[in-house]
C-alpha cells in the first residue's frame, strides 16, 4: 500500500509516518519504479504499535529498542536477554499505564468541580 493509505488505515500524517522513516522506527517494505514508499500490513501493525506507545510517553530512541526485542524475540523466541527486556520493558509501559490512569481520575474530579458549580 501507498503511504496516504498507511497513513489513513492508521489514523496518523504523512508527515508523522516520514519522520519514523527517517529516524528509523518505519521503514518502508518497498518502493515504486518512482520511488514512492510501499508498506505491508506488517509494516501497519508496526505503525499501529508506535502509536500505542506515544501516549505512554516513549522516547523515539526507546520505541526503537522496543521494536528492537520484539524482532529479536519473533526471531530467537528462547533468546533469554531478550526476554528478559521485554519484561522489563511490559512491566515499565504497566507503570507508565498506571500513571496516566491517576492523571485521568485527576481530571475527572477537575471536571466534577467545575460542573459543581
Amino acid at each position: 500500500m501507498h503511504i496516504g493509505e498507511l497513513a489513513d488505515r492508521a489514523g496518523m500524517s504523512l508527515r508523522t509516518i516520514r519522520h519514523y522513516d527517517d529516524v528509523g522506527l518505519l521503514k518502508p517494505s518497498g518502493r515504486t519504479e518512482g520511488g514512492f514508499r510501499l508498506y505491508t500490513e506488517d509494516d501497519l501493525v508496526r505503525l499501529l504499535l508506535i502509536r500505542r506507545m506515544k501516549p505512554l510517553g516513549y522516547t523515539l530512541e526507546q520505541m526503537g529498542e522496543l521494536l528492537g526485542v520484539i524482532a529479536a524475540l519473533a526471531a530467537d523466541p528462547d533468546d533469554a536477554d531478550q526476554r528478559a527486556a521485554f519484561a522489563r520493558i511490559a512491566a515499565e509501559a504497566t507503570e507508565r499505564r498506571d500513571r496516566l490512569r491517576l492523571h485521568l481520575e485527576y481530571a475527572d474530579e477537575f471536571l466534577e468541580i467545575l460542573r459543581e458549580h
